[in-house]
């Protein structure tokens, strides 16, 4: 298996991080929430390894995303 670069790792964990949230959520939200995540990262995966820039931008909105999200007051996502 090869090696992840920091990035990469980065990604992943803010993925997993992500999808642990959905379980805070109620259940009938819970899918509502996993296709949006699911998306939203298919979304980007066409992205370059390379462009680090860019990468490094999506990962910073991925965390503010990520803090508003987590909130208990957002019950769903549509």
């Amino acid at each position: 298996m090869a090696r992840l670069s920091g990035m990469q790792r980065e990604v992943l964990k803010l993925y997993r991080g992500c999808i642990r949230i959905i379980r805070t959520k109620p259940i009938e939200n819970q899918e509502h929430w996993r296709q949006f995540v699911r998306e939203e990262f298919r979304k980007n995966q066409h992205i370059s390894k390379k462009q680090f820039n860019v990468i490094e931008h999506l990962i910073r909105v991925g965390h503010k995303r990520f803090e508003q999200y987590s909130s208990p007051q957002i019950k769903d996502i549509h």
